[in-house]
């Protein structure tokens, strides 16, 4: 039997890391996409250097949407996480579109056409997870690394740290007792800064942001507490280390506390199982957490590319509940083809550039439809099936 007594890591990254941005341009693309069309397809990829940024995928929408409009959307996103240094500037950066038509033969297998309902855009399993250790239903390791750059984002976009830069990354190691998190062992934030100032200056700038996330008496000793342990951090973003969409799988889900499929999100509208059934997968196992059934609920679903229907149905809760019968009411709850998972969430909207950074769960639901996955609208008749 596995130990309940441990130490687990997760880490976060900011919308100023390099591969941040890329997710961050290539949702607003998905969103530019969804806005004019709400059926249209989007497979979009960016990479970003030295004031560089290359844009490159497939995509079927209005022809209103040009190349120059695209390069328009990813200067816009640069902007607004806050880039204007020498090397990567928002206004200055040379950008490359080579965004074209998508495939007739991926069309063929996603539309639907005559008795033949919208198949799944690729083939892939997703997993979804759920756990009690936070409010959020999130593993808490990945839910405080995310807050504390989130807090950090808020200060530099409200002008509070004019010489911390957009760039930062950030990693918690908790404490388990009896399986639940007790404290942090060792915090790690690494932030880009201005060469007018030293580690010791950004360790103090940093530590209020710490310990206003974590609950009270959960901070590490001083030993323990590392900002910038190479000493210094002043050239960063694009300029210091080339981005990629889609290689923070681990920070856009659960930290490494529970499986993951391998599939990436961003840049993919939601035909794409990739994301919305890794989406429908956290939607069902955060109801059955809400709904008491488990302390914690790792879901995983399997498509094959052009079909409707899951290939596979696997649910986890440790043996807390029949989990034969979970499978089946989940099943009957929610209708998991592509076009059922896209119609029960709403996802044909333009609500995908603020799931870039901070991860694409634990968050609120907002209004607009964005975060629908986060919904515990399923609860009270989990309850009564059980």
């Amino acid at each position: 039997m596995a130990s309940r007594d441990f130490v687990f890591t997760s880490e976060s990254v900011s919308e100023g890391h390099p591969d941040k941005i890329c997710d961050r341009i290539s949702d607003a693309i998905v969103d530019t996409f969804l806005a004019a069309e709400p059926q249209a397809r989007c497979g979009v990829e960016t990479l970003v250097t030295t004031n560089r940024v290359v844009l490159a995928g497939e995509v079927r929408g209005p022809d209103s949407i040009t190349s120059e409009k695209l390069i328009e959307v990813a200067r816009s996103a640069i902007r607004e996480i806050g880039y204007e240094q020498e090397n990567f500037h928002w206004e200055h950066a040379g950008i490359k579109c080579f965004i074209h038509a998508q495939s007739t033969d991926i069309a063929l297998g996603v539309d639907a056409a005559g008795n033949k309902d919208e198949g799944a855009g690729d083939q892939g399993m997703m997993f979804g997870y759920a756990c009690t250790e936070t409010p959020e239903m999130m593993p808490a390791p990945i839910f405080y690394a995310h807050a504390i750059l989130r807090s950090l984002s808020t200060a530099r976009h409200a002008g509070n740290t004019p010489l911390l830069g957009p760039d930062s990354k950030s990693q918690v190691t908790l404490h388990y007792v009896e399986g639940k998190p007790v404290g942090a062992t060792k915090i790690v934030v690494s932030i880009q800064h201005s060469d007018r100032i030293e580690r010791e200056e950004v360790r103090e700038i940093i530590r209020p942001h710490v310990l206003d996330v974590l609950p009270p008496g959960w901070m590490c000793d001083e030993e323990h507490f590392l900002v910038n342990p190479t000493g210094r951090f002043v050239i960063g973003g694009p300029h210091g280390d080339a981005g990629l969409t889609g290689r923070k799988i681990i920070v856009d889900t659960y930290g490494g506390a529970a499986p993951h499929g391998g599939g990436a999100f961003s840049g993919k509208d939601p035909t794409k199982v990739d994301r919305s059934a890794a989406y429908a997968a956290r939607y069902l196992a955060k109801n059955v957490v809400g709904a008491g059934l488990a302390e914690r609920c790792t879901i995983q679903v399997a498509y094959a590319i052009g079909v409707a229907k899951p290939l596979s149905f696997y649910v986890d809760t440790g043996g807390a509940v029949d989990e034969q019968k979970l499978a089946a009411v989940l099943q009957e709850l929610m209708d998991l083809s592509p076009r059922g998972i896209r119609t029960h969430l709403a996802l044909n909207k333009p609500i995908y550039a603020r799931t870039a950074a901070y991860g694409h769960f634990g968050r609120q639901p907002e209004p607009d439809g964005s975060f629908s996955w986060e919904r515990l609208d399923l609860v009270d008749q989990l309850r009564r099936a059980f």
